[in-house]
């Protein structure tokens, strides 16, 4: 309950926001580390492309509750991702 509630703000807090990626953000980070293992380019479905899709539009509960489940052991890829 609460952990899905949260899920949108802490999206926000790492830099993924209705407006796009933040400058200088873990989400900059992040995507930046996507385009150069992608070749130039962040590829659709992928995960930083997700988290910024939750980020700019927001998604249902029911949907937020499958991104949980299915990016429940994202974490240490994000993790190796980042500088």
């Amino acid at each position: 309950g609460m952990a899905l509630a949260g899920f949108p703000a802490v999206i926000g807090a790492l830099g993924f926001t209705e407006a796009g990626i933040a400058a200088g953000s873990i989400a900059a980070k992040m995507m930046s580390a996507a385009a150069i293992a992608n070749g130039g380019g962040v590829a659709t479905g992928s995960i930083v492309a997700v988290l910024q899709s939750i980020g700019a539009a927001g998604l249902s509960m029911a949907v937020k509750v499958g991104l949980t489940s299915a990016l429940g052991s994202a974490g240490a890829a994000i993790g190796a991702l980042l500088p």
